[in-house]
C-alpha cells in the first residue's frame, strides 16, 4: 500500500549515498553461477515487497508460482533458472533503497521485481538507470514514465490511460462538472492534469481538488466532507488506495454524501481491490461507479486462481478475506516474462563492471554497471505471451489497456453494468471491433443502482447546503413594468416580481425543467448609468445566484457570468419624429431623386452630348458653325432627349448607337421620375425625420437612450458626444423629448421600441429607423460555469417551440397595433438613389465610350501622315489635326464633282510650269483665284490626293 514519505528527495538521496559508503568493500562480486546439480545457469533476481502487508504476500506468492509454472513447462529446453532474493522493505522509501543497493551491489542482480509504491519505485528507478538493471514494477503512477528511465519497465498500465474512461461516463450522463478527490501522495497526484484534459474534452471539468493527506483524522475528513457539500457540484472522482478510501467513504456515509442525489466514481487502484475491502467500507459504498483493467477469463485463468487460492491460505492461514485481482496477475506476468526475456537473451556467466576509478567512495557509479543489463533489457521490450491477464505486449516500457470493465457497488460486492474501449467507447457487451463508431451513451450501460438506492440519475448538482434556495437578483426601475417590475410585500417584505420576462423565467424554472430549483428574487437597485453591467457583476460578486430580466446578452457581460440562451430577438433601432406632409414643399418635385443621382444625370446628360458633337461634327452641318453655336448645340442635343424633343438628324452610324442607348436611359430615368413624383403628391407618406446614424453625429444632434441601457456605452464607443446624450426612463419621458425636439432621435432596444409604438397615441407620431446595431436579445446570468446554463437553455427551446412564449408575449404588449399612419412612415425615403442606376449608367458609359475611342483610332489613323512627320512639333501636329477635325469631310455626293473640277483644274495645270522641288512623292497645289489665275504651292499631299478647287459661287 501506498505510505507517506517522512523524508524529502533530497534526504533519500543523501541518505543512500551514506548508506552506499558502507557497503562498498563487504563482500566480493558474485556473478552468475553455475547450478553443478542440474547445469543451469543461475541468475540472480530481487524481488522487493511490503511483505507486512496484503497486497505484498499475494505478489510475493504470484511471483513464486510463475516461476514454478515456467520452468515446470519448460524442463527439457531451458538455460538458465532464476534466483530469487526477496526483500521486506518494510513499507519504508529508505528501506526500499537501502535493499536495492544491498541486492545490486553485493548479490549482483540482473533485475528487480516488486516495489508496490511509486516513492520507493522511484528512488530504486533512479539507481537502475545508472546500474543498468532492469527495474519492473506494477507502479502506475504517470510521473513515472519508462520515457525518461530507459531501464524502468512498468509491467501494468498507466495511470493515465483510465481518464478517458472517467469522463466517457462523465459525458454520458452529461455531468459539467466534477469534484476531484485523491490522496497527497505521487499515486495521486499524477492522475489530476490528465484528467482535467480529458473532462475538457468532454465539455466538462474539474470544479474543485480536494486533497486527502494520509494522516489525516476522521475529523479532518469530516470538515473537508462539510466543504464538498457547500458546493454546488454532486459528481465526485475519487482517486485512493484502500487504505485512505476506507475512512473517507465510511466519513462520507455518515455526512449524509452517499444519499440521493450524489454520484461517486471510483478509479481502477480501488475498484480493483474491492473483493478484499472489508465488507463494512462496501457497505458505505453502494450506489459507487468504478472502472478497472478487464481481464478476459480463460480456462487457464480459472485454475490459477484456485491454484492460488489454497498456496495464499496455507502461507497466510491469519488473512480470512483477500481475493486475487488484477495486480496479482501482473505480478505473475511480470516474473513470467523476466524468465522468458532471461532464457532468450542467452545469459552467460555475468558479472558487473566496476569504474576504472573508484576514489570516490560514496559515488553512486562505484557500484558498477551490469553488462547483462543492456542486451537484457531488450530481451524483456521483445517479449510478448498470452498472460493471465491477458496480452502482455509491452509498447514503450509499459503494458497498453486494451478495454476497462464498468461496474456499480451493490449488494457485498460490484456488479458488472458494461464496458469501455478506446475503439468503440462505451457499451453493455465488449466489443473489440473497430469498425464501430465511438459512442458514449448512457442507454448502452446496464441499470444503475444510485446512492441512496435510487433508479433516478443524479442531475450532477444540488443548491448548495448553506443557501436552500437561488438568490434571483432582478432590476428595480420605475418604467418598462411590461418587461420587469418589482415591488416589496408590506406584510411579509418579500419581493414580488412580476413582467414579461420573469413569466418566461417562472415557466422555465416551474414547469419546464425535469427537476425543482427553489429560488427567491432579490431586488437591484443603482441609479447608476450603466446599472445593469453592475447587477450582471453582482453575479461575479458572489451576491446573486442568477440574473433575471431585460438583461440583455454582452460580451463585455458574459466576462463575468454565463448567460442561457435569448428568449427575444434583439437589435438596437431609432424612434424619430415623423415629418409633416411635404406635398406642400415648393422643391418636392426634386425629392423623387436624390442629390448624387441628380449630379450624375446631369454630368451624362453633358457628355453624351459632347460624344455626339464629336462624332457628328465633320460630317453634319447641323453640329458645324462658331463655337458659341457648337457649345450651344451640345448642351441642345443632350438635354432635349429629356423630353425626345431633339429635330437634328444624326448621320454617323457611331452617333445613332450612342444615341440609341442613351434614349434608353432616359426613358428608365424619366418613368422612375414620374412613379416617384406621382407617389409622393398623391400618396401621404409620412417620412422620418432622420434616417442616418451617422447624420445625429455629424450634426451634433442630442440623442436620448434608456437609463441604465448598454446604449450609453455603444454611442460613446461609436465617437458621439458624451454632452450631446440624455437618459430616460418610461416612454411617457420618450415622447416628451421627442415632441419638444429636445432630442433629435431617441436611440433603444427593439423590443422597447415596439411596445412604444404599439401605443396609437405615440404610432402616429413617431416611427422606427433601423436596426442600426445588431445584439443577441435577453437571457438570464448565472455564475460562470454554472451547470444550471445548458438545462435553462434546453428549459427556454421548449418553451419558445411549444408556443408558450407567444402566449406570454400577448399577456403583456397584446396584439400587434394596427396604425395605418406608423405603416406609412416605416418608409424611411421615397428618393431614389444613385445605387438604383448603377448598371443603367455603366451601360451608357460603355457605349459612349467605346464609340469615341472608336471614331479617335480612326481619325489618327487618317492622320497617321501627320503624326509620323519629323518636321513639325508636337504642338504643330496637334494644330493641324485640329484642323483637319474641324474642316468639314467630304461626302459622297460631293465626291464626284470635286473630282471633276480637279480634272479640269489639271488640264489647265499642264501648261504651268512645276516647281524645281517637286518630286514623286510631293505634288504642287494648284489654286485657283478669281480675277488672278491659277497659284500653286508646295504641301505634302501625296500625290494620290484629290487637288481642291477653290471658287467662288458666282464662277460656278
Amino acid at each position: 500500500m501506498q505510505k507517506q514519505s517522512r523524508y524529502s528527495n533530497s534526504q533519500l538521496h543523501g541518505l543512500l549515498l551514506l548508506m552506499m559508503s558502507c557497503y562498498y568493500n563487504v563482500v566480493p562480486s558474485l556473478g552468475a553461477q553455475n547450478d553443478s546439480s542440474t547445469g543451469l545457469i543461475e541468475v540472480d533476481v530481487g524481488l522487493i515487497l511490503d511483505l507486512d502487508d496484503i497486497l505484498g504476500k499475494m505478489s510475493h506468492t504470484c511471483t513464486s508460482m510463475a516461476l514454478e509454472d515456467f520452468y515446470a513447462s519448460n524442463l527439457q529446453t531451458r538455460t538458465t533458472k532464476i534466483v530469487v532474493h526477496t526483500r521486506d522493505s518494510k513499507n519504508d522509501v529508505v528501506e526500499a533503497a537501502s535493499v536495492a543497493i544491498d541486492l545490486m551491489k553485493n548479490v549482483q542482480v540482473q533485475a528487480i521485481l516488486g516495489l508496490q509504491t511509486c516513492t520507493q519505485a522511484d528512488f530504486v528507478i533512479d539507481i537502475g538507470n545508472k546500474t543498468q538493471v532492469p527495474i519492473i514494477s506494477s507502479v502506475s503512477s504517470p510521473s513515472l514514465s519508462p520515457k525518461y528511465n530507459p531501464y524502468f519497465i512498468r509491467g501494468a498500465h498507466n495511470g493515465s490511460s483510465q481518464v478517458q474512461s472517467l469522463a466517457a461516463i462523465v459525458k454520458a450522463f452529461s455531468w459539467r462538472e466534477v469534484v476531484l478527490i485523491y490522496e497527497d501522495t505521487e499515486y495521486g497526484r499524477g492522475i489530476g492534469p490528465y484528467l482535467a484534459d480529458s473532462l475538457l474534452g468532454v465539455g466538462s471539468q474539474v470544479r474543485y481538488r480536494s486533497i486527502m493527506s494520509l494522516s489525516a483524522t476522521d475529523d479532518n475528513i469530516q470538515k473537508e466532507l462539510y466543504k464538498l457539500m457547500t458546493m454546488q457540484t454532486r459528481v465526485f472522482v475519487v482517486h485512493m488506495l484502500p487504505s485512505l478510501a476506507s475512512r473517507f467513504f465510511l466519513k462520507a456515509k455518515e455526512v449524509g454524501m452517499m444519499n440521493k442525489g450524489y454520484a461517486w466514481i471510483i478509479t481502477d487502484g480501488l475498484t480493483s481491490r474491492l473483493d478484499s475491502v472489508d465488507p463494512k467500507i462496501i457497505g458505505s459504498m453502494q450506489g459507487v461507479i468504478g472502472v478497472k483493467p478487464y481481464v478476459p477469463n480463460s480456462s487457464e485463468l480459472q485454475n490459477f486462481t484456485e491454484r492460488w487460492r489454497k498456496r495464499f491460505r496455507q502461507e497466510n492461514p491469519d488473512i480470512d478475506r483477500f481475493e486475487l485481482n488484477v495486480l496479482g496477475l501482473w505480478a505473475y506476468d511480470s516474473a513470467m516474462m523476466l524468465a522468458m526475456a532471461i532464457e532468450r537473451s542467452g545469459v552467460a556467466q555475468s558479472k558487473f563492471k566496476k569504474p576504472i576509478s573508484t576514489s570516490n567512495l560514496v559515488d553512486l557509479a562505484a557500484i558498477g554497471s551490469s553488462e547483462m543489463g543492456p542486451r537484457l533489457l531488450q530481451s524483456i521490450k521483445n517479449t510478448r505471451f498470452q498472460g493471465l491477464s491477458g496480452e502482455f505486449d509491452l509498447v514503450d516500457g509499459q503494458l497498453q489497456p486494451s478495454a476497462f470493465q464498468i461496474v456499480n457497488v451493490i449488494g457485498k460486492g460490484e456488479r458488472e453494468i458494461g464496458f469501455w474501449t478506446r475503439e468503440s467507447g462505451i457499451s453493455k457487451e465488449l466489443i473489440l471491433a473497430s469498425n464501430r463508431n465511438y459512442t458514449t451513451n448512457k442507454e448502452d450501460l446496464g441499470a444503475i443502482i444510485w446512492p441512496g438506492e435510487s433508479n433516478l440519475i443524479p442531475k450532477g448538482w444540488e443548491i448548495p447546503t448553506g443557501e436552500r434556495k437561488l438568490r434571483v437578483g432582478v432590476p428595480a426601475k420605475s418604467g418598462f413594468a411590461e418587461f420587469v417590475k418589482v415591488k416589496t410585500d408590506s406584510e411579509t417584505n418579500a419581493v414580488i416580481a412580476t413582467g414579461f420576462c420573469i413569466d418566461v423565467f417562472k415557466e422555465v424554472m416551474d414547469h419546464s425543467l425535469p427537476y425543482a430549483v427553489p429560488y427567491e428574487f432579490v431586488s437591484f437597485e443603482s441609479d447608476k448609468s450603466g446599472s445593469y453591467d453592475d447587477l450582471v457583476h453582482q453575479i461575479f460578486l458572489g451576491n446573486y445566484d442568477a440574473v433575471v430580466g431585460d438583461v440583455t446578452i454582452r460580451a463585455n457581460r458574459s466576462r463575468f457570468a454565463d448567460f442561457t440562451l435569448p428568449f427575444t430577438e434583439s437589435s438596437v433601432a431609432m424612434i424619430v419624429r415623423i415629418q409633416d406632409d411635404e406635398r406642400k414643399n415648393a422643391w418636392i418635385f426634386m425629392k423623387p431623386l436624390k442629390m448624387d443621382l441628380w449630379l450624375t444625370t446631369g454630368a451624362f446628360f453633358i457628355f453624351t452630348g459632347f460624344v455626339v458633337w464629336v462624332l457628328e461634327h465633320r460630317v453634319n452641318e447641323e453640329f458645324r458653325g462658331p463655337p458659341h453655336k457648337q457649345v450651344g448645340m451640345i448642351f441642345w442635343f443632350s438635354f432635349s432627349t429629356l423630353v425626345f424633343a431633339q429635330k437634328e438628324k444624326v448621320i454617323s452610324n457611331l452617333s445613332r448607337f450612342v444615341v440609341i442607348v442613351w434614349v434608353f436611359v432616359v426613358l428608365v430615368l424619366t418613368s422612375s421620375y414620374t412613379a416617384s413624383l406621382t407617389s409622393m403628391l398623391t400618396v401621404q407618406k409620412l417620412q422620418p425625420s432622420v434616417t442616418d446614424i451617422m447624420d445625429l453625429k455629424k450634426n451634433e444632434e442630442y440623442v436620448g437612450y434608456q437609463t441604465g441601457s448598454f446604449v450609453d456605452g455603444l454611442l460613446k464607443r461609436e465617437t458621439f458626444n458624451p454632452s450631446k446624450l440624455r437618459n430616460y426612463s418610461t416612454f411617457e419621458e420618450y415622447d416628451e423629448a421627442l415632441s419638444t425636439r429636445s432630442v433629435a432621435a431617441i436611440i433603444d432596444e427593439v423590443p422597447y421600441i415596439r411596445l412604444f409604438l404599439a401605443d396609437p397615441k405615440y404610432c402616429t407620431k413617431y416611427t422606427m429607423v433601423g436596426p442600426i446595431f445588431n445584439t443577441a436579445g435577453f437571457g438570464f446570468a448565472f455564475p460562470k460555469g454554472s451547470p444550471l446554463v445548458p438545462d435553462v437553455s434546453r428549459a427556454i427551446l421548449n418553451v419558445t417551440e411549444g408556443g408558450k412564449l407567444t402566449q406570454i408575449q400577448v399577456q403583456w404588449f397584446g396584439e400587434e397595433a394596427k396604425c395605418a399612419e406608423q405603416d406609412g412612415a416605416r418608409v424611411t425615403s421615397g428618393s431614389l438613389d444613385i445605387e438604383s442606376f448603377k448598371g443603367l449608367f455603366l451601360v451608357a458609359a460603355t457605349s459612349s465610350s467605346f464609340a469615341l475611342i472608336l471614331f479617335l483610332s480612326i481619325f489618327l489613323y487618317d492622320n497617321r501622315v501627320i503624326l509620323a512627320s519629323n518636321n513639325s512639333s508636337l504642338w504643330q501636329k496637334l494644330i493641324a489635326m485640329a484642323k483637319n477635325f474641324d474642316k468639314e469631310k467630304e461626302n459622297t455626293s460631293d465626291a464626284s464633282k470635286k473630282i471633276n473640277l480637279a480634272n479640269e483644274g489639271m488640264a489647265v495645270a499642264a501648261d504651268c510650269p512645276q516647281s524645281p522641288t517637286t518630286n514623286s512623292s510631293r505634288l504642287a497645289e494648284w489654286i485657283f483665284i478669281p480675277d488672278e489665275g491659277f497659284a500653286t504651292t508646295e504641301t505634302n499631299t501625296p500625290i494620290h490626293e484629290t487637288i481642291e478647287i477653290v471658287e467662288t459661287s458666282e464662277e460656278r
